[in-house]
């Protein structure tokens, strides 16, 4: 499975530009295409979502042109599709499904909608039985209640009174409102039950009206489309940024200290999840906001948990689920079911990954209740992502807390696509220092003491692969089975505290400095199924206030981020005399003839093999040490670290 290893973060601070709503996106680009005129769009969402959305119109038959700067003109087609029949591929675009099809069920055509499989099993009864009410002709073609569906020609019913449920997904009530003036005459829709996600209907009803269309509403409960209503574009139009994503960037800020700014949102959004930063200001953040912008600073004291009604930010409350696991005390959040019914059951997602960090979490059919851990747990196995791009940014959170594996990280693209590369601009991470070089150049020593000067951690990569060889060596799997050692490595038992090494609780710091020890580690991280196993606990060695890492790959694959990367060398007569040195002050007996033997071999086989192969990146300094002390070596490390 792909996956991406987010550092741990120190710090957020800066300003995100946020990419266009989804919701509005949607939106914006059906009623475009079903109004008088051409209309141009400015600010739209790039992502998976929009282009299914455009993609489905283009086979419609709608004039669609893509300009400089982003821009999209529609053509629109006044309310009848030119392309009477199709299969329309809608992927797990939920505001396209449920819009579209509505919109398609009284356009007079025959057509069949589906999408993928997480779609069919999203449910669509509800809008399908409203629609039916007007007459609308839809079947089936899998389980009752659910895409795929077949549509026939309607037989518009005299205007009337439609009912359809609204604690399901305010997508049903949005569908049919933007479908009712394709009809022509006045129709009534009567919401059964309490409206849930009030504030995407409010961008349904904006959004018509700037399309020339005014519904009528009597509270939350019943909405009168007038007779003769008609899309009419507005000529050009401007899409807000997402106010869902804003909610990641402003918990950074809540998070890490800041401040952050989002811009594109601000006090005058016609998004109900702008309301996203009132929350962030009840749990203690200092929330600052614009016209167009909206900042968030960390409080003094810390975050503190809270219990809240999500009703009226449904999307953006998935971000409070993992901004709780930096909050003082539990955190409750209430009237989420349509978690359920979304891209995964989210609900059931957030709470078995919030419980790989080690959070305290109890789930009920419309709440969750998060209590955060004294410190978070790192799962090897990674945050599943569920292919909901929700998910994936909410968790990204949890790397103030701890180096993080995101799977399927590229699930994003529903509304983000480069969320993580604009997740790094606002962020810190913890610096690296990464030291690499020949066996026996003193890349070792020099790290730790660098590490020590610094106050920082330390990292021997090295030990990890000797401690493989042994850890194989002791299972009876030979050096050379790279499917039997990745899995030893894969399972590795060893804890690092101090001075101690210890090997499913036995102390081997002396075990794994043998020369036989030494040559196998060679061996097996010569393996490229053992380099992968490995390279996640290696990243889980990055904690405040900073690592130095020595060892192969340390700076190119491991740590490719790190501050500063060295690439420390010495004559190999040079490295055969310090190595004979370090064993004869040990106690071992050494000559110096085959330790020379050893390294020239060693480092012919270190430069030749195909994973890791030994030579100086291109981004790293070098240092010959051949003349220089430990001191000195060490003085021009920190000399580059501070630079």
């Amino acid at each position: 499975m792909e996956f991406l290893d987010l550092p741990p973060l120190l710090s957020a601070r800066g300003t995100v530009r946020l990419p266009g709503s989804k919701s509005i996106s949607n939106r914006v680009l059906l009623l475009s295409a079903l109004a008088d005129g051409e209309t141009e769009v400015r600010d739209l969402l790039a992502s998976d979502d929009t282009h299914v959305m455009l993609e489905a119109l283009k086979q419609l038959g709608v004039g669609i042109r893509h300009e400089a700067g982003g821009v999209v003109r529609v053509a629109g087609v006044g309310g009848l599709f030119p392309v009477k029949s199709g299969d329309i591929f809608l992927g797990n675009a939920g505001t396209a499904v449920r819009s579209l099809t509505a919109a398609l069920a009284l356009a007079g055509g025959q057509y069949k909608v589906s999408g993928v499989p997480r779609m069919h099993e999203r449910p669509i009864g509800d809008l399908v039985d409203g629609l039916r009410q007007l007459g609308a002709d839809i079947a089936y073609l899998g389980n009752e209640g659910f895409p795929p569906l077949q549509l026939k020609p309607a037989q518009i019913k005299p205007g009337g009174v439609v009912k359809v449920r609204g604690d399901v997904s305010s997508q049903f009530l949005t569908g049919l409102l933007m479908a009712l003036p394709l009809t022509g005459v006045e129709t009534t829709v009567e919401v059964v039950g309490e409206l849930i996600s009030k504030p995407y209907i409010e961008i349904t009803l904006a959004t018509m009206a700037r399309f020339g269309v005014n519904v009528v509403r009597d509270g939350w409960q019943r909405f009168v489309v007038p007779a003769g209503s008609r899309y009419r574009s507005p000529g050009t139009i401007y899409v807000e940024g997402d106010a869902s994503s804003a909610s990641y960037f402003l918990a950074l800020g809540a998070i890490g200290g800041g401040p952050v700014r989002v811009e594109g949102v601000g006090r005058d959004s016609i998004q109900g999840d702008v309301r996203f930063a009132d929350a962030l200001a009840r749990m203690g953040a200092v929330i600052e906001m614009g016209d167009n912008w909206i900042e968030a600073k960390a409080p003094a004291g810390g975050l503190t948990g809270i219990t809240l009604d999500c009703n009226h930010i449904p999307d953006a409350a998935m971000t409070l689920a993992t901004t709780a696991l930096f909050a003082a005390g539990p955190t409750m959040l209430t009237n989420i079911a349509s978690w359920r019914v979304k891209e995964t059951d989210r609900i059931a997602a957030m709470a078995k990954e919030l419980r790989k960090l080690g959070a305290e979490v109890e789930e009920g059919a419309d709440y969750i209740r998060v209590t955060p851990a004294k410190a978070l747990s790192s799962p090897p196995e990674g945050i599943d992502t569920y292919d909901d791009h929700r998910v994936a940014m909410c968790f990204s959170l949890a790397a103030f807390g701890t180096a993080l594996r995101i799977n399927d990280p590229k699930c994003v693209a529903k509304t983000f696509p480069d969320y993580f590369e604009r997740l790094a601009t606002v962020t810190e991470a913890v610096p690296v220092i990464a030291i690499d070089g020949p066996s026996a150049s003193g890349k070792g020593t020099v790290a730790a003491c660098v590490a020590a000067a610094l106050g920082w951690h330390y990292l021997d990569s090295g030990a990890l692969y000797r401690l493989t060889a042994l850890a194989a060596r002791r299972a009876g799997v030979a050096w050379d089975d790279e499917s039997g050692v990745a899995a030893v490595a894969a399972r590795l038992d060893v804890v690092f505290d101090g001075e101690s090494i210890r090997l499913a609780g036995e102390e081997v710091g002396e075990a794994i400095r043998t020369e036989e020890m030494s040559s196998g580690a060679s061996k097996v991280a010569a393996l490229p199924a053992v380099r992968a196993a490995l390279l996640f606990r290696q990243r889980l060695f990055r904690r405040a206030p900073g690592l130095v890492g020595d060892g192969r790959d340390m700076g190119s694959v491991v740590f490719p981020d790190a501050k500063t990367k060295v690439f420390l060398t010495a004559s190999v007569e040079i490295r055969a005399e310090r190595r004979y040195k370090q064993l004869i002050g040990k106690g071992i007996e050494a000559t110096i003839q085959p330790i020379l033997q050893d390294l020239r071999e060693r480092d012919e086989r270190d430069s030749q093999r195909s994973v890791a192969p030994l030579r100086q990146s291109d981004d790293a300094e070098l240092l010959d040490t051949s003349a220089l002390t430990i001191d000195e070596a060490v003085a021009k490390v920190l000399a580059w670290a501070a630079s």
